[in-house]
Formats: C-alpha cells, structure tokens, sequence
C-alpha cells in the first residue's frame, strides 16, 4: 500500500473507508496535535478522538499514530485536491454607460480623501469646516479642547444665572 507513486484500488477502497471525522481528526494528527489539543478544537471527548484516530489505524493498516498520519498524508494527496475552488475566481466586470449628458461631473470621477472637500447639495461646506478633523497637530487639539471647555463653562453659569433669577422671580 502507498509504495507506488499512483494510486491503486487498494489506496482507493483505504480512502473510502475512512469517515469525515476521523479524517478531522487525521489532518489535526498532521499536524503534531495531541489526543487532548484534538479533543478541544473538535469540542469532543478525548476517548472519541483516541477512538477515531484507532478506527482510522486499522483502516490504514497503520502500527501507530505517526504511521497512520504519514499514510493518511500519502492518500490525502492522491484523493482530497481541490480542482478548481469557484468562490476565488472574481466576476468580470461590466461597463455601464453613463447617463450624464456631458459625461461624468468631475466629483464622481475624482478621489477625494478630504472631509472638507464633500459638498452639501447647497454648495455650502459640512457645518464647522474642518474641526472634527482627526489628523490635528496635538496643540490644535489642546486648543480645540480648551475653547469646548470655555463654552461649556459659559453655558453652565449662563444656566446657573438663568435659574437664580428665576428663584428670586418666584420668591419675590
């Protein structure tokens, strides 16, 4: 078995034999994997490795688990290729005509990485420019964080005045 380079019916019936989980089970024994590394990447029991990695011994004629992986490796290349694999094989692309009158405006045609140079429909800028840029020098942003800081305070007395004069409306 497996001493000529093709294969022979005997290799053939061998390869028939074996079941998709101990085959799992063998291409893990492929590579270097114990009984228990087997067990947790299949999430089975230990006893039901050892068990199909027994079965698939005496399948092979295999005396150990090192020779069943080498004879499983040997048929593994004879019968288990993947001809042609159809999900890799990108889709031709098609050209559609354009349904502009003059052609493409040039803001379709262009790359722009840029936040500042998408327009609105209005023509107008995104509100506040270029602030919420993420690529600021650290002192733009110190400053940027200190303004927000102002504001904020601002806001918090103008809301604490608002309600002390309020208070005093009432109670007055």
């Amino acid at each position: 078995m497996l001493d000529s380079g093709s294969p022979s019916p005997e290799d053939e019936a061998c390869w028939a034999r074996l079941t998709p989980k101990q085959r799992a089970c063998l291409d893990l024994l492929l590579e270097r994997k114990t009984s228990k590394q087997i067990a947790r990447i299949l999430g089975i029991a230990k006893p039901t490795v050892d068990q199909r990695i027994a079965t698939a011994r005496a399948v092979l004629g295999a005396e150990d688990r090192d020779e069943a992986a080498l004879r499983y490796a040997a048929l593994k290349t004879m019968y288990d290729r993947i001809i042609h694999d159809p999900v890799g094989i990108p889709a031709q692309p098609t050209f559609v005509p354009s349904h502009f009158q003059d052609g493409d405006p040039a803001m379709l045609t262009s790359l722009k990485d840029d936040a500042s140079d998408i327009q609105g429909s209005s023509g107008s800028h995104p509100p506040f420019g270029d602030i919420w840029r993420p690529d600021h020098s650290p002192k733009t942003r110190v400053m940027l964080i200190a303004a927000m800081l102002v504001i904020a305070v601002i806001l918090i007395l103008a809301g604490l005045a608002i309600g002390n004069a309020l208070t005093e409306l009432i109670a007055g």
